[in-house]
């Protein structure tokens, strides 16, 4: 593998030797840190090249990075994206005919070259960013280098790097050179502020960013690990920051214009707070950041084959990560980068991210090498070759669809789908309904729907279907011609009748819809609500499918719908239907109970109660609803809830003590209860010796012990009459309520925190009423005594009230023995 470095330099004092390899040869690597300038600087050196007669398309990991890199290159020419510099992202464009450089998504490019193998009018492919090991980034360079071998052995393919292994990628992109800048980054300070156990990384992040801004200056850029995160950050923040701090939200869903502001330079005069994902790791240098904030976190999806589900998980970040997140305040001057964990927890940290490639739902991919002509994906050059078991799972999952073969070739189901000028949904309800010989039907529902008008205007599609296969006029008779155009030769034998519903769930499977049971309101498969007017004769129905509403969320209005019945969803949705063991809250006997529910997506088509196993785990319902409702659901008790109080003393005196404000130890149930309460199935089941049990460990958790804490804080003083009085611990201190004469003999004001700390002293008549109020008992022994002792020697004539309290012996008589 040739290797060529430049140690020291930036990108522009290698493309030289850039450029001169792909002079000669058709394949190259730039490994670069950020800041280095590849994303911005090579395509235009490429474009200007005299190989070059084509468009340069430049791929990028996400939208917002495709977006900026666009308008900071078209800006460097003097003009707006679309001209020279264009961008093409999902649900929005901008190129022209002048348009020599494309910056796009990955998952863009993959329809692009899916679409045309050849990549016509296309010189130059660079990869930028490609250590984010996207399963789309994977697939493209795999499929441009199969192009390049068969296809377009003059296309050139860059693939741009900040931490990768250059050697594997060089290695299979037939020992491409390997092209190094260390790029300019500026120097940038490491801190640690470990986030103490139990507490919220939201609520860690809201007082580092305090403290960063009352400390350093310049903007900030905060790291979180999603959306749920940064929206509580922002929360906290909001309304509370210095007039001149201006305060950003970033990630991937947010609308293009919040995102292009969150990066923008701050006005003159102030310095902004951006919060974000791991959207602004690369690609992206953000003016003015000087503070970097890393909650050492990020969610990422993770694909489990036993429910098909890919969920969001969040997980430490890599190595590499971390170092890109503190690379960003050294982008444009030296900076500091602040990290929410302890420093000997980097070195446990993987090295790199796990390639998506290696845990994902490997379907899509399936189907697009499919498409390809490829059934095996080691024919193709992939860094990391899908896992076996993953990606025959991929097959079988493909081939139940339908959308396979026993081959893994694309069905000619499939094709015909492709045929229709219809949308998907409608195409795969049109050839799905042929089976049945109701394909000329199920193209004259989708003319109907598509069409507005047809067949009347009323929300039930199954008359106004009737209707129009009648209808007069010379629409109509177009509308069913083009019908017919679309289901010629699709119809097979007749098998069965199908209804509008039955026909639209084909196309609809996850708008099938069951009644709420009042109102006009409706629960759909894929767990959002609608509304159809009471007025309605659907209302009246137990099951519809919806082809059409508009609105969100449970005030969504059903336009279109048709009803289907029982007996036609199980016929026709069989495989979709599955039964799992639920745990739920029963409210009215306060307990976790479990249950079998047979359900399509979101829909409870049956359910009956069953026995709770230890697998079912009813505390995390449990303490769901602890968390909801708070911790005065529970049982105390007194031995319990004083050990909370004392230790909610000792942690505001010392944070090293654990935090057991209600917040956090909800945050943390798992960690300090959970162990002591089995398997707890109602609130009774959480005791107050088993709150007892946690609390205790809870101290251990911290490196603390019971007997310190009753050293440092006691939960009773032994007055010098021998009693022991329960102390009192509150926000302001810690207080001893006691009858005065009890404190007779002593000469020292008691504390606690090893002295540190003196006791607010309420010392009481015989009568347990307050005398008076004090932190010097020595003081008042010698100053106010004198006039409290002629007051009490004259309400209670019994006791004794000695002249010098400090050497009288203690009672808690009304005489003192012997006298």
């Amino acid at each position: 593998m040739p290797h060529q470095a430049n140690a020291g330099l930036p990108v522009d004092a290698v493309l030289p030797a850039l450029m001169a390899a792909l002079e000669t040869g058709n394949c190259a690597v730039l490994a670069a840190p950020p800041g280095a300038g590849k994303t911005t600087r090579v395509p235009l050196a490429l474009a200007a090249a005299s190989w070059c007669v084509g468009k340069v398309v430049v791929l990028e990991p996400r939208r917002i990075a495709a977006r900026a890199a666009a308008a900071f290159m078209a800006a460097g020419l003097g003009e707006k994206p679309g001209e020279t510099i264009g961008y093409r992202v999902r649900l929005e464009s901008r190129t022209s005919a002048k348009t020599r450089i494309v910056i796009v998504t990955e998952g863009v490019f993959t329809r692009m070259i899916m679409d045309d193998p050849e990549l016509n009018g296309i010189s130059a492919l660079v990869f930028d960013e490609f250590h984010e090991r996207s399963l789309d980034a994977d697939l493209g360079l795999a499929l441009a280098l199969d192009v390049q071998k068969a296809l377009r052995p003059e296309l050139r393919i860059l693939v741009m790097s900040a931490t990768l292994d250059t050697a594997a990628l060089s290695s299979l992109m037939g020992n491409a050179p390997v092209i190094e800048s260390t790029g300019r980054a500026f120097s940038v300070e490491l801190r640690y502020n470990a986030r103490p156990p139990g507490e919220a990384v939201e609520d860690a992040m809201e007082r580092a960013i305090r403290q960063a801004l009352a400390r350093e200056e310049g903007s900030i850029l905060a790291f979180l690990p999603g959306q749920k995160e940064i929206r509580r950050t922002a929360s906290r923040l909001e309304g509370s920051l210095p007039v001149d701090v201006r305060l950003h939200q970033l990630y991937g869903a947010l609308d293009a214009r919040d995102q292009d502001a969150a990066i923008r330079p701050a006005p003159p005069g102030t310095r902004k707070v951006v919060i974000a994902t791991a959207v602004a790791e690369t690609s992206l240098t953000i003016d003015g950041v000087r503070l970097v904030i890393d909650s050492g976190l990020k969610r990422v999806p993770r694909y489990e084959p036993r429910t098909g589900l890919t969920l969001l998980e969040t997980v430490r970040a890599s190595r590499s990560a971390i170092t890109q997140r503190a690379g960003r305040a050294g982008r444009t001057a030296p900076g500091i980068a602040i990290r929410l964990w302890r420093e000997q927890q980097t070195a446990s940290l993987a090295p790199t991210d796990t390639p998506q490639i290696l845990e994902a739902d490997l379907a899509g991919l399936a189907l697009d090498l499919a498409a390809w002509g490829v059934g095996d994906p080691a024919k193709l050059s992939f860094l990391d070759v899908p896992p076996v078991p993953a990606w025959n799972e991929a097959l079988q999952l493909l081939t139940l669809l339908g959308a396979l073969d026993a081959k893994g070739l694309i069905t000619p189901g499939g094709k015909a789908m492709r045929d229709l000028p219809l949308p998907p949904r409608f195409a795969h309800m049109v050839v799905a309904a042929g089976a049945y010989g109701q394909a000329m039907q199920a193209a004259r529902l989708a003319v109907l729907v598509s069409e507005r008008g047809l067949g009347g205007s009323g929300v039930d599609l199954a008359p106004r279907l009737e209707r129009f296969g009648t209808e007069k006029g010379e629409r109509a008779n177009a509308a069913r011609n083009l019908a017919w155009s679309m289901s010629a030769g699709l119809d097979k034998t007749p098998q069965q009748a199908l209804s509008a519903g039955a026909l639209l769930s084909l196309a609809f499977p996850d708008r099938i819809a069951k009644s709420r049971g009042t109102g006009g309101a409706f629960r759909l498969a894929n767990g959002r609500g609608a509304r159809i007017d009471e007025a309605e004769p659907l209302a009246r129905h137990a099951t519809i499918v919806i082809a059409d509403m508009q609105g969100v969320a449970a005030s969504a209005r059903i336009l279109g719908a048709a009803a289907i019945d029982s007996g036609e969803i199980a016929s026709l949705h069989q495989a979709a239907i599955g039964s799992q063991r639920e745990i739920f809250f029963d409210r009215q006997s306060g307990a976790v109970r479990a249950r079998l529910i047979t359900r399509l997506g979101s829909l409870v088509l049956s359910e009956a109660a069953v026995e709770i196993k230890p697998e079912d785990a009813p505390h995390v319902l449990l303490f769901a609803k602890l968390r909801e409702n708070g911790l005065a659901q529970l049982d105390w008790g007194k031995a319990p809830q004083r050990l909370r109080e004392r230790l909610a003393f000792l942690h505001r005196h010392d944070q090293g003590w654990p935090d057991v404000a209600e917040p956090a130890l909800l945050a943390s149930l798992d960690d300090w209860l959970l162990p002591f309460v089995g398997m707890p199935r109602t609130f009774a089941d959480l005791s107050a010796s088993r709150l007892q049990q946690g609390l205790a460990y809870l101290m251990s958790l911290c490196g603390k012990s019971e007997a310190e804490a009753s050293r440092l804080a006691p939960e009773h003083f032994v007055t010098p009459a021998g009693s022991q009085v329960a102390l009192r611990y509150e926000v302001d201190g810690a207080f001893l309520a006691v009858r005065v004469q009890e404190l007779f003999g002593l000469a020292t004001h008691p504390s606690i925190l090893s002295g540190a700390l003196p006791l607010t002293l309420e010392l009481l008549s015989p009568a347990h009423r307050p005398i008076q109020v004090t932190r010097d008992l020595p003081g008042f022994w010698k100053g106010s005594w004198a006039e409290v002792r002629s007051e009490m020697k004259g309400r209670y004539p019994r006791h004794a009230w000695p002249e010098h309290p400090a050497k009288a012996p203690p009672t808690s008589r009304a005489k003192p023995r012997g006298t």
